[in-house]
Parts: C-alpha cells; structure tokens; sequence
C-alpha cells in the first residue's frame, strides 16, 4: 500500500496490483536478441554502471476514484497505520475473528496499535514467528447484512487448515456452531507445539457420533421427512414414494413402521387367498390367529401396492436402523447449542448427508419459530443463532441433482440472515456446488486452486483481478485471497497458526516407520533372554518366542525375521563350525 503525495487530490492512497523491472541495456524481447556476458563486460569497461541503470515499475490502483490525473513527479511513500487503519480493520480482536496476518503490511508494524499486535503467531518455512503486520480480523458481526462464507482450495493448500483456525475463532467468541466432519479430524484437544500461551478449547465444544451419541426421533418425522432420509440410503421411485405415502402414519415410531411394511412385504410374498385360507382351517395358536388376522387387514388396506417396492422400503429403512441412525436423538446437540458451544457431529458421508437434513431442519425451524414469534409480539421459547458448517460442501449441496439437506440448505442461504442462522461452507470443488448457494456466499476465502474450471467459477463469484487469479495455481499452503462484501476489496492473507492440531497430522510414511520400530522392539525384547540363539534353538525355544512376542509364527518365518534384524544391523550373524548364531548388535 501506498500514499501519492498530491495536495490537490488530498494524498490518495492505492495498492500495487503490478509490477515490473528492466535494464535499457538488456533487451528484453528474444527478437531483439540477447545481452551477454560479454557484451555486459564490454558496457562496464567503457564505464556504464548497468546495476544503476534498472527501472522499476509498480502499477497502483486507487481505492478511491481520483477526479484529475495525479501530478507528474508526485513523491509515492509507505503509509502509516493510522492512514490506512479504516481499510485494514474494520473491528477490533475482541468482537471479531483474528485469522491471520495481511500480507505485504510488515512496513506498518512499527506504527500497529498495542491492543492489534501480539496477537497471532505465524509458521512460514517451518518455521514459528511472532506477528509482524497488520492482524486480519474478519467482522462476523457484519454477516447480519452479508451473510455467509466460502471456503474453496484444493487438497493441501490449507484450506482444512484455514477452517480449524475459524472454528477456534467461533469458540472464543462463544457462537453456537454446528460442524458436519466427514473426516473425523475437528478434535480441538490437542494442542499445537511452539505456542505456549495458546488457549484451551476443551470445554468449549463436544463431539458426538450418529448412532452412538445422536440420532433421529422417528416418531418426530413427517411422511415428507421420511421420504427425504430413506431417498438419502438410496433413491426412491414414484411407486416407492407412494408407499411410504400410503403405509406410513402420524407419531409412527420406527419399530411401528418398520413391523407394518415387514409384514405387509411377508402377506403380499404369501398372497390374499392363502393368508384367508390359513384363518379358515383353524387348529392355529391365538398368536398365529392375531398375526394371520393383520396380514389380511394389511392386505385389505394396502394389497395393491408393488411387492418390489415395498421390500425397496424395507432394504432403505433397515440399512439406517443397522446405522444406529433411529436409535438415539438430537437432545445432546440442543443442549450444547444452548450453551454457546460448537458441536462436531461425526460419521459417514452418507449418513451424514441424512442426518443433517433432520438436523438442520429442525435447529433452524427452532430458530425461525423463535423469530417469528417475537416479530408477532408473542411468548416464544428462545434459541440462539447459529452457524452450520461443513467440509467437502459440494456433497451436501450439489449442482445438478437432489440431496437430502440440499432444499433447507438453499433456505438458509437465501432467508438465514434474517433469523441468525448463517452458512460456512468449504469444498474443493466450488464448480460442483449449487448456484443458488455460491452466490449467496457474500464472503469467499480462496486457497490454492488447480483446475480451471474451478478457477473460472471462482473469477465469476468474487472480484479477484486477472493477475490474482493467474497466481491462485501457486499459493503456498495456508496463503489466502479474501474476497468479500465486508472489505469490499480482495486482501491477500496469511493464515495464523492454529491453537489446536489435527489427529491426522502425522505423516503416514513416519506412522509407518514408527509401527515397524515398535514391532521390532517387541521381537527383539522377546529375542534376547535367549540370545545367543542358533537356529537348532528355534525349534526348542519356538514356544516361548511365540508367547512373548504375540506372534504365531512357525520356525521359518522367525529364521527370516533374523536374517532382517541382521541386514538392519539390530543383530549380528556369527557363523561357527558347529552352527549360525545370532547375537546383540
């Protein structure tokens, strides 16, 4: 950033957007031919000085318009922080989101402000520094008029990074959040070596799993509902769609449900005419006589309906129940909404994709309820807002084709500004998800991206210039575009350290190396009580070997696993006339 000193325009101030050197010595076309070696002696033994004679070059762009052309000769400086500040900062560390550092501002650290410096530590190169710019802190104030946020990078630009960062961010400041993690990796318990005076989540936020701590009421469920979680275990047809329509009642629990369609599926397998005939023979038990009596009731009321389609039902609603999908509720989640918490719910995509159809659905029907009651001047019960969150977003919400939580996802998009309920959404592939959403996504935090078509998509959904958007393919990881209706420029941002780490962090060629140093230190404390061994040993001692080492291993394999502990030189081979032993190293 810079200030033109220009008394008539009142020194505006700008950006570079561009920049460019060249030597009037050097050509810089390859059809005016090249400068070399010598050609440079030559030039310097005549007494040009061609270091001296390099021009540099920056293009500004104004942040404001000017209204006549700045004064030829005007001298260009560093501004001070108090000039720019309103450009900058928009809220202070307290009310916002402190995510990172701005870069290219190090100039402006002598002039920061106590209450914005110290508050971040940065890791570039491997290496942990304290701030040294401007802080980027993001206003989650302003969602209430531009509601909102994208997270779009490919694999291993820190996009996952960025958003663990934003998570800490949201349980500082106590904003009930709701994070779908399909990956299992948002556990804030660990926290991250080198900054000392990090603060702890643990009692900030609680994760749970569908089916073990979390699941759906069913007897809550509408038949629309139920319509949309079984399409969710795999789509439905019109004919199936119609069954559930027909067989399913209101507070139906699932045990209710799925005996009805269970025995209607066995009363269609055994037809109309023999279930009759089995009531009129007798000699039957009272327990056969009242479940022969409802397959023909079933029969009475739902004998047309598709046997294939009814056992299509089954399969759906069985694969959820072996889920652990109805065998708990959404109490936990309520509870700790309540208590500003933020909330991890774990499991497989798939179910993921059903569950936060329910939900979300019934958190943000809560909320809206609450809303309306209050703008009608009525007695509502409280619930606060809120903000969803979720990674790999394109499978929640896709382009193209229907997805469970899809339809009150768009909702939130379009009306959740108005109720408190707001949307962070991340994905590496912002092509796949719904129009509808990306554009109501009024804040866009843009990693390293690769593919084309996602940074077309991306160009069109932001105001990154044509300059930004030909680097985006060479970010460094953790290196962000911010662009964004709050600023309302883009800012180039790096992302702090975060607090916490991530269970997943480990490099799986060293989980490698570290599994095999432990399995080595097993076999090898098991070996030496009878070191040293020959191989007419092994047999004797095999037993034993086997029951200190856990192994099941025959005399073969444990002779091989000698031979590899000796070429990793963790024993030696001696041989003697009699036989080979093995020894410590």
């Amino acid at each position: 950033m810079v200030v033109l000193e220009d008394e008539d325009l009142h020194d505006p101030k700008g950006e570079v957007v561009e920049t460019f050197s060249y030597n009037r010595y050097i050509p810089m076309g390859f059809d005016k031919g090249l400068a070399d070696q010598s050609v440079l002696e030559t030039l310097e033994q005549i007494g040009y000085d061609i270091g001296a004679d390099d021009i540099h070059i920056a293009k500004v762009r104004l942040f404001e318009e000017a209204v006549q052309p700045i004064q030829t000769g005007a001298t260009v400086r560093h501004p001070a922080f108090e000039e720019i500040k309103d450009l900058l900062v928009t809220t202070t560390a307290r009310d916002g989101m402190v995510l990172g550092e701005i870069k290219s501002t190090d100039f402006i650290a002598p002039s920061l402000p106590q209450e914005l410096d110290g508050l971040l530590h940065m890791q570039e190169q491997g290496v942990l520094r304290k701030q040294n710019g401007v802080p980027f802190i993001f206003d989650i104030r302003a969602m209430q008029q531009y509601p909102h946020i994208g997270v779009f990078g490919g694999s291993g630009s820190g996009k996952s990074f960025g958003l663990r960062v934003m998570l800490e961010e949201l349980m500082k400041l106590k904003i009930p959040t709701l994070v779908f993690d399909p990956h299992f990796e948002m556990n804030f318990s660990a926290k991250s070596e080198g900054v000392e005076d990090a603060p702890g989540y643990a009692d900030q936020y609680d994760v749970v799993q569908i089916g073990r701590d979390v699941g759906v009421d069913f007897s809550a469920l509408s038949t629309r509902d139920v319509e949309r979680l079984l399409s969710a275990s795999g789509s439905l047809t019109e004919s199936m769609v119609n069954v559930i329509q027909s067989i399913h009642k209101r507070r139906d629990s699932y045990q209710s449900f799925s005996d009805r369609v269970a025995n209607l599926s066995e009363a269609l397998e055994m037809g109309k005419q023999k279930v009759e005939g089995m009531l009129h023979d007798g000699g039957m038990s009272r327990d056969e006589i009242s479940r022969f009596s409802t397959f023909k009731s079933l029969l009475d009321q739902y004998g047309s309906l598709p046997l294939s389609s009814i056992k299509g039902i089954q399969w759906r609603a069985n694969r959820l129940h072996q889920a652990g999908l109805f065998q708990q509720n959404i109490r936990a989640i309520e509870t700790s909404i309540h208590q500003g918490k933020l909330v991890v719910i774990q499991g497989a995509v798939w179910l993921l994709q059903v569950f936060s159809s329910y939900v979300i659905g019934s958190l943000y029907g809560q909320r809206r309820a609450y809303r309306d009651a209050k703008l009608q001047q009525e007695q509502g019960q409280f619930f606060p807002p809120f903000v969803v969150v979720t990674d790999e977003a394109h499978n929640f919400a896709p382009k193209g084709y229907d997805a469970p939580a899809k339809s009150v996802l768009k909702e939130i998009a379009q009306e959740g500004r108005k109720y408190g309920v707001f949307l962070i959404f991340a994905t590496q592939r912002p092509t796949l998800l719904d129009e509808t959403i990306t554009a109501q996504l009024n804040s866009k935090f843009v990693f390293r991206t690769v593919r084309g078509t996602d940074i077309q998509t991306i160009k069109e959904e932001t105001d990154l210039t044509y300059e930004e958007g030909k680097r985006l393919p060479y970010l460094r990881s953790g290196d962000v575009f911010v662009s964004s209706a709050i600023i309302g420029r883009t800012m180039a941002v790096r992302i702090r350290m975060a607090h916490s780490t991530s269970p997943h962090t480990l490099n799986p060629f060293d989980e490698l190396q570290q599994m095999n140093a432990q399995g080595d230190e097993v076999v090898l404390e098991a070996l030496y009580p009878h070191l040293p061994l020959s191989e007419m040993s092994l047999v004797k001692e095999l037993t034993q070997l086997n029951r200190d080492a856990a192994k099941s291993w025959d005399v073969s394999t444990w002779k091989q696993e000698l031979e590899r502990l000796c070429r990793d030189e963790l024993l030696v081979k001696q041989k003697t006339p009699f036989a080979t032993l093995y020894d410590r190293a």
